[in-house]
């Protein structure tokens, strides 16, 4: 698989290195160089390579700055940082901008061919699916035709929570309750507020009796079981970032940024605090694909 490379940098020097490790390791071709950010955006926009190499701190237009203007032009490229800055909240603004990989400075030839290497195979996946679905929707198009049997909430639900490791969790049986619940809504695409969720899976395990503190335990139950499926997402990806459950699940059910404190969390072996998790996004995008599937 051809890989083509646009390097921003405004040292002179780094973009050689980068240029001389890129050819000399066979990991594709520089399609450009530039030596600012808002060259930089020209360069990338006009070569369209897969894969922008960007300093973060340039003179004229910072490295998050550059990503985020190559975004919002509709640049759809892998972005990998160059920077010996160790400030945590300016990675963070990194990560949130698009930025998913990091090269640190001074330059070490092990480490950009390593990184280079697995930007490379998470393209080659992530274009690997692309062609899967493609052959797919041609069978899915045949396959519409046909009558279907309508599927059960049970039945989408069980599976999603599995591959997010909370089945076992307490607050599943909640989770269900609640996926039931809105299935049978007259509107079924309608999402209620958080309070009739609990109370809907208060009376499926309790009847009338005791609602309010079933309520407030079955929020506790939700918080562990999302966290729970937080930290496993985000061990799957401290293993193995281009797990295809990680590369689905984290992204979709959560916020990115969370996912990446709590991976820091895991490698630098912190404390397990409580998890800052959105239990209302969660429900939400679990009800959204739970229809999908069930239409």
């Amino acid at each position: 698989m051809a890989i083509s490379y646009v390097i921003i940098d405004d040292d002179a020097v780094s973009r050689r290195m980068l240029q001389g490790i890129i050819e000399q390791c066979g990991l594709g071709e520089t399609a450009g160089t530039a030596d600012g950010g808002q060259q930089g955006v020209q360069a990338v926009l006009g070569a369209r390579p897969d894969i922008v190499l960007v300093d973060l701190l340039m003179p004229d237009q910072d490295g998050i700055e550059t990503v985020r203007e190559l975004k919002k032009r509709g640049f759809t490229g892998k972005f990998v940082m160059i920077s010996q800055v160790e400030n945590k909240e300016m990675v963070g603004e990194a990560y949130q901008a698009g930025v998913e990989f990091y090269i640190h400075k001074p330059i070490n030839r092990i480490e950009v061919e390593a990184v280079l290497g697995n930007v490379r195979e998470r393209l080659k996946y992530e274009r690997h699916i692309q062609q899967m679905k493609q052959s797919l929707s041609v069978f899915e198009l045949a396959e519409s035709a046909l009558p279907r049997k309508a599927r059960e909430p049970r039945e989408v639900v069980k599976p999603i929570l599995m591959d997010l490791g909370i089945m076992g969790e307490s607050g599943s049986k909640d989770i269900m309750a609640m996926m039931e619940h809105l299935a049978k809504q007259p509107d079924p695409h309608a999402f209620p507020a958080l309070k009739e969720l609990y109370e809907a899976a208060a009376r499926a395990g309790r009847g009338e009796q005791e609602i309010e503190k079933e309520c407030k335990a079955i929020e506790q139950r939700l918080r562990r079981a999302v966290s729970a499926a937080l930290s496993n997402m985000a061990s799957i990806g401290l293993t193995d970032y281009s797990n295809p459950k990680f590369e689905y699940y984290a992204p979709l059910y959560f916020d990115f940024q969370d996912v990446r404190l709590k991976m820091r969390a895991i490698e630098e072996e912190q404390p397990d605090g409580k998890s800052k998790v959105n239990i209302k996004k969660f429900l939400q995008v679990l009800h959204v694909e739970m229809l999908g599937k069930m239409e």
